[in-house]
């Protein structure tokens, strides 16, 4: 975890030192990113407000909102010492998220991903199967994607597509169904068994919280490529994707690889919750590095740089 030191540059610089403006200019661009990618949430938030729908005094609203941001920043700094970790000791690491279209999955990856290595760390989203990959072993597609000793992988859907999606949209026979849930057993138990820690975590959302997110969709130009024709038919069969999870979790809840529930009603504290865990599920710890020395430049006496063309430049409208 963060320590206080590092508490106090993030927000004095040296002890008793005021923050190099630069710096400080530096730390802002990061917190900026992280609004930039919150965009979104504020569209929400604004679309609650209007339907007068879960509002909060305003300095409960801006508390939370400070402390999501502190917290955030300490949680991703230890996803990077976990990813220092996981390079160091050649760990397997493989992630799930599963649930229904708009629970917050994507939201959840991308603040477990936003400081970590693309490298080391990589989300894995397949389209849906070609007619090729329809005849082959139903796991085979997914089989590439595993991380090799040091490597992260985060699912966003997977194979459970199978007990879901497919299931319910008639993409696949019962008995498809009921060879999948014999098969997905064997399977990630050869994951654990080979050394793969394998988490899985399903984002559950209440009906009327989805409802309000696909209208939020409907109506945000950031988000309407979002909205696909199957998220539309999803809500008419909400009760059908119920029995679906609700069968999944029987038959595939194992003790090598449970499953998880992120409440994900709040989106923000989905993802600080859920990142938290999964920081409590690896057994990661320091890893020792030497100090980095930046040299000097070296500076040549004949060197002269070029001017670069004007035409070339980018144009400066902002």
């Amino acid at each position: 975890m963060q320590n206080d030191s590092e508490e106090s540059f993030l927000t004095t610089g040296q002890p008793g030192d005021p923050l190099d403006p630069r710096v400080r200019d530096e730390w802002l661009d990061e917190l900026d990113e992280e609004l930039e990618q919150g965009m979104e949430d504020l569209f929400e938030d604004q679309e609650a407000s209007r339907l007068g729908r879960g509002i909060q005094p305003e300095e409960a609203r801006k508390a939370f909102r400070k402390q999501y941001f502190r917290e955030l920043r300490r949680l991703q700094i230890e996803l990077v010492r976990m990813q220092e970790w996981v390079v160091d000791t050649g760990y397997k690491l493989v992630v799930l998220f599963e649930g229904r279209d708009s629970a917050g999955k994507g939201g959840a990856i991308k603040r477990m991903t936003q400081r970590t290595n693309p490298r080391v760390c990589r989300v894995v989203a397949l389209p849906a199967p070609t007619e090729r990959e329809k005849t082959q072993w139903y796991f085979q597609r997914y089989v590439p994607h595993l991380p090799a000793a040091g490597e992260m992988v985060l699912f966003d859907r997977s194979w459970y597509n199978r007990s879901g999606v497919e299931r319910v949209m008639g993409f696949c026979t019962e008995t498809e169904v009921e060879a999948y849930f014999r098969d997905v057993a064997l399977f990630e138990e050869m994951l654990v068994n080979s050394g793969i820690k394998l988490v899985k975590y399903w984002f559950s959302i209440e009906d009327e919280e989805q409802e309000f997110r696909f209208n939020c969709r409907i109506t945000d130009p950031l988000k309407q490529w979002k909205l696909s024709p199957m998220d539309l038919e999803s809500r008419i069969r909400w009760e059908d994707y119920t029995k679906a999870k609700e069968d999944t979790f029987k038959r595939t809840h194992f003790t090598f690889a449970p499953w998880w529930i992120v409440p994900g009603n709040n989106k923000k504290q989905a993802r600080l919750n859920c990142i938290h865990h999964l920081l409590q599920q690896i057994p990661y710890g320091p890893v020792e590095k030497e100090d980095v020395v930046l040299p000097e430049r070296v500076h040549n006496e004949g060197y002269r740089r070029n001017a670069v063309p004007e035409q070339m430049i980018v144009p400066q409208v902002y």
